[in-house]
C-alpha cells in the first residue's frame, strides 16, 4: 500500500452494482480503499442466501480502480467492529444508506481508535439494492 490514507468501506456487495462502484470511486478520493467484505455465511444468516460466492465478489472488487485490498470480515455479530479495530484505517466511508453516526453500530469503535467517519459516500445516495436485485433474479 502507498502512504496515502487508508479508507475502509464494508458490505456484502452481493451482487455488486453501480451504487457500490460509485461509493468505492468516491471513497478513493480520500485515499487507498480497503474493502471489508462479508462472508457467504454472513449473507446466508442475514438474508437467507448468498447470491454470488465470496471469491467472485472479492475478485470483482479487487478489479475496481482505487481498491488496494479486500479482506474478509472477521466479525460474527453483523458489524465490522473487530475488523475495523484490527485494520485501523484513517477513514471509515459509508454509502448512501448510512446518513450519520446513529446509523452505524461501528461508531464506538471508530471513536475509540480515532477513525474518521464519512457518510453518504457515492453519487446520488442509495441508488440500488443488492437484496432487491438478488430477489428479483431468484424469482425469474
Amino acid at each position: 500500500m502507498s502512504k496515502k490514507k487508508k479508507v475502509a468501506v464494508s458490505g456484502g456487495f452481493d451482487p455488486i452494482h453501480i451504487g457500490h462502484v460509485r461509493m468505492i470511486r468516491e471513497a478513493s478520493k480520500f485515499g487507498d480503499v480497503v474493502v471489508i467484505l462479508n462472508s457467504d455465511r454472513f449473507l446466508v444468516d442475514k438474508k437467507g442466501f448468498a447470491f454470488m460466492p465470496f471469491k467472485e465478489r472479492k475478485e470483482i472488487l479487487e478489479s475496481i480502480e482505487g481498491v488496494v485490498q479486500v479482506v474478509e470480515c472477521i466479525d460474527g455479530d453483523h458489524t465490522v467492529c473487530e475488523t475495523l479495530a484490527q485494520l485501523r484505517p484513517h477513514i471509515f466511508a459509508n454509502g448512501g444508506d448510512r446518513k450519520n453516526k446513529d446509523d452505524i453500530p461501528e461508531y464506538e469503535v471508530c471513536v475509540k481508535h480515532g477513525i474518521e467517519m464519512v457518510f453518504n459516500v457515492g453519487e446520488g445516495g442509495k441508488v440500488q439494492s443488492s437484496s432487491e436485485l438478488a430477489k428479483k433474479m431468484r424469482k425469474e
